[in-house]
């Protein structure tokens, strides 16, 4: 049992105590409440885990709220993308809520604070407001309009929901204290005046809550019992439990909000404005870029969810933010895409290979193993003739005695296929090697049970017929940012730091086996990494992402 108490999490520790005082587990209720404002990236993931994770270990539902607030910034295509990635991830939530179905409590709960003298509307400037704060070792001074009579707060807010007045003009504020150390509770908006559209309420609505205002008081009216928030929210528990105390029913659950670290990922962003600034700036080419540490990229890079699940599991829930490296991420992908993506061959850089022994058009299949970690996934046959490609750093004229590959005078075997050797090779004019010319031996065929099959040579090389090869455009995607942390340089801008060989476009040679790949279809190029099928593929082009290397090559470029 103590083992078992040992691998708790802190929050689990939380929910464990709860339990022990007092909470049933039908009391136990999470949600994930992401603004709709933008994609989700690879930090959320964290936090859906966490709260869907706890769901799943103490059988008790998890709500999806869309804290839907501010009209300006939301939209419904964030919403269908965020339900798309939590799907993906692999989890279902037990009712989808909205913020914006809580506008008319929420509105009804102000009216009852300006009753009791608790929420004043305030007509400064958001600039005089800001003055009057005071510092964190100075109290601040009271509005001028913090003493109006209830009778006159209340038709103040009355013609502001009627949208009489214009946005920035006035404004409901809790009245709390001026002079607490806690700089949120120096009276702080409730309710500010926005002529803007909503995704749901459209133009019903000319006032919208504040989120410290709505938040806990959603949680509250779906009766969740644990709240649980990023670090940078820790202060504002003091406001979320003042806001709680003034509606709250003793004979109902009362929420409580806690608070785990962020996971900032190197080499990348995770703020969801600097994303959007990307997208807009053309630096990347949507949220879906597969550049980018959105949820919705890495699919599209080819990431499953199980390498994200294991990722998250990975990094653990923390009390201190820390950044995570992204080797981390990848080396969690390729373990995943190790087990389950078929081994294909592709060649990216050609270099055209003639068996000047073997027969002119003649054709011979091969038999090749589609996954050796996977003996179910059994084989194909790749066709193998006269003309073939291999990679161009698979060749060279000289070589020392640790080049493994192809050289002059020397063998190799082709994977599945025969052992051949290098006789010859044709340059251009300027130099460059164009062809080489090699000679097989017939009795080698991998797989045949001839002593000269069983002949051992150092080097093996995957290829494609010339003649049955397949062009594709195949996305050598790598890290966006040249630097492990860009956002945290107070004298440098973050779009300093972006990549300019983040993404190389080439043109490959795939085995014919891939003619039937569609969108999402994830392999193994043998000896290049793990690539996937972009959604822009079509029955005339195939496109591919190379979702990752099979080695970590940037800590040795960066060792360099």
């Amino acid at each position: 049992m103590s083992e078992a108490v040992e691998s708790l999490n802190f929050i689990e520790h939380i929910v464990e105590e709860d339990l022990k005082n007092g909470y049933s587990k039908q009391d136990l209720r999470f949600r994930f409440p992401p603004e709709p404002n933008g994609y989700l990236h690879i930090g959320h993931a964290s936090s859906i885990c966490l709260n869907f994770g706890l769901g799943l270990r103490y059988n008790a539902p998890v709500n999806l709220r869309f804290d839907d607030t501010n009209p300006a910034k939301e939209e419904q295509e964030y919403v269908d993308a965020i339900k798309r990635d939590v799907e993906w991830l692999g989890f279902k939530w037990d009712t989808e809520r909205y913020a914006s179905d809580y506008f008319q409590q929420l509105y009804d709960w102000a009216i009852e604070l300006i009753k009791k003298g608790k929420a004043y509307v305030d007509e400064q400037s958001s600039e005089e407001m800001a003055a009057q704060k005071g510092t964190p070792t100075q109290a601040g001074t009271e509005s001028p309009y913090r003493n109006r009579s209830v009778e006159e707060n209340l038709d103040l807010f009355e013609r502001m929901k009627a949208g009489e007045f214009a946005e920035g003009t006035h404004v409901l504020r809790a009245k709390i204290d001026m002079a607490s150390s806690n700089m949120l509770m120096r009276d702080p908006i409730m309710y500010r005046v926005l002529h803007k559209a909503h995704h749901r309420t459209n133009t019903d609505w000319c006032i919208y809550p504040m989120y410290d205002w709505t938040h806990g008081e959603s949680d509250y009216i779906e009766q969740v019992s644990h709240s649980f928030c990023t670090l940078e929210f820790a202060m504002h528990r003091e406001l979320y439990d003042w806001f709680l105390d003034q509606v709250v029913d003793s004979n109902k659950l009362r929420p409580k909000q806690r608070e785990f670290a962020r996971r900032n990922l190197s080499h990348t962003v995770v703020s969801k404005r600097k994303l959007l600034q990307l997208v807009e700036q053309k630096v990347v080419k949507g949220w879906d870029d597969p550049r980018m540490s959105t949820i919705s990229g890495l699919r599209r890079r080819g990431y499953t969810p199980e390498s994200i699940r294991n990722f998250v599991d990975t990094i653990g829930i923390a009390k201190r933010d820390n950044l995570i490296d992204v080797s981390l991420l990848e080396f969690h992908v390729r373990e995943h895409l190790n087990k389950i993506a078929p081994r294909v061959m592709g060649v990216l850089n050609p270099l055209k290979v003639v068996i000047t022994n073997y027969p002119e058009g003649e054709v011979e299949w091969l038999d090749t193993e589609n996954n050796p970690e996977d003996a179910s996934a059994g084989t194909r046959q790749i066709p193998f003739s006269r003309e073939l490609y291999i990679e161009q750093e698979d060749f060279r004229e000289e070589a020392n005695r640790k080049f493994f590959r192809l050289k002059l005078g020397g063998e190799v075997r082709l994977k599945s296929g025969y052992i051949i050797k290098a006789e010859s090779c044709t340059k251009d004019t300027d130099g460059n090697i164009i062809e080489v010319q090699c000679t097989y031996d017939p009795k080698s065929k991998s797989g045949s049970g001839t002593e000269e099959s069983l002949r051992k040579v150092k080097g093996t090389l995957h290829w494609v017929s010339v003649a049955h090869a397949l062009k594709a455009e195949v996305r050598l995607y790598d890290r966006l940012f040249t630097d492990e942390s860009p956002d945290t340089h107070k004298d440098k801008d973050f779009m300093e730091f972006v990549n300019p060989d983040s993404l190389k476009v080439i043109t490959g040679y795939l085995e014919p086996s891939l003619s039937e790949a569609k969108a999402g279809d994830r392999y193994q190029f043998q000896r290049l990494g793990y690539f996937c099928v972009d959604p822009d593929s079509s029955d005339e082009k195939l496109v591919f992402n190379r979702t990752v290397g099979l080695r970590d090559t940037w800590a040795k470029i960066q060792g360099k």
